[in-house]
């Protein structure tokens, strides 16, 4: 047993001499120059890594430009998408019941409140139809802010929500805003001619869909919209809309509709990437 006792104390005496050594002024086994180059040590390193660190992004950044981005990777065909926004990609709505389409009223006028005729006459350009607006930099002067071309909502007619301020979803005729994501130099067309917006049911529905309308006429996306030059060079810039109208729609009935975008310039989206070029969504209007 003492032996047991005179273990214990010289292991409790060892550990005690190894955090604090009275005789060397040793702690944790390093004196307090040990301590102090070792300290030194890892705070020049530490400060050196720091400094690689904000170098690195220091030149990363000279080589970014504010306006354009440096590299763009893109799909080939931009994606599409509509408004009003419905849980995943679902349009349905009881024509009897208000409650179930004012959402879809509430967020095609939020959607819409920048496109308002008075505001685009104030921000924006009146620009000649069917052609590109080309606004070039000279060399290193920059043409910025650039201008950007009026998209009036009175453009959309009957999907406005001018002349009708329920977009058509109290009479079971809803309107659906279609538009096509932004890419930065963009040119959808050529030999003036403009991309448009096509609609149709998929196979198993062709007959419940019925007649549609586009708005603007044909359904185009206008060349005079593009090139884009990004957010920060264009800030007024205006994306142009399409408007599909279902003017008799199957009642109490999903239909399963595709809407795609046509062009001279921009390859038809694959099957690969359901949603470069087209968008799929499901509309259900019932009658009570």
């Amino acid at each position: 047993m003492s032996g047991t006792k005179e273990e214990d104390r010289k292991g409790s005496s060892d550990w005690r001499e190894f955090f604090w050594n009275p005789r060397t002024h040793e702690l944790l086994g390093r004196t307090a120059t040990s301590w102090g180059l070792i300290l030194l040590f890892y705070l020049v390193f530490y400060l050196f890594l720091a400094g690689m660190f904000v170098l690195t992004m220091y030149v990363m950044l000279l080589t970014l430009d504010d306006y354009k981005p440096t590299w763009q990777d893109r799909l080939v065909t931009p994606g599409m998408m509509i408004r009003p926004k419905g849980d995943q990609l679902e349009i349905t709505f009881s024509v009897s019941e208000t409650e179930s389409w004012g959402g879809f009223v509430h967020n095609l006028n939020t959607f819409l409140s920048p496109y308002n005729d008075s505001y685009q006459v104030q921000t924006n350009d009146y620009c000649p139809p069917d052609q590109y607006f080309i606004q070039e930099d000279s060399g290193e002067v920059r043409n910025n802010p650039k201008r950007s071309c009026q998209f009036n909502r009175t453009m959309l007619d009957d999907c406005s929500g001018v002349s009708d301020r329920f977009y058509g979803y109290s009479r079971g005729q809803p309107c659906i805003l279609i538009k096509l994501n932004r890419v930065i130099n963009m040119l959808p067309g050529k030999d003036g001619q403009s991309p448009y917006v096509t609609c149709g049911a998929k196979r198993e529905d062709s007959d419940k869909m019925g007649q549609l309308v586009y708005y603007p006429p044909n359904g185009t996306f206008n060349l005079m919209y593009y090139p884009y030059y990004g957010k920060k060079a264009q800030v007024n810039y205006t994306q142009p809309l399409v408007a599909v109208k279902f003017l008799n729609a199957s009642l109490n009935t999903d239909i399963s509709v595709e809407c795609k975008i046509n062009s001279n310039t921009l390859a038809p989206g694959s099957e690969r990437d359901k949603f470069a070029g087209r968008v799929s969504f499901k509309l259900r209007i019932n009658d009570k």
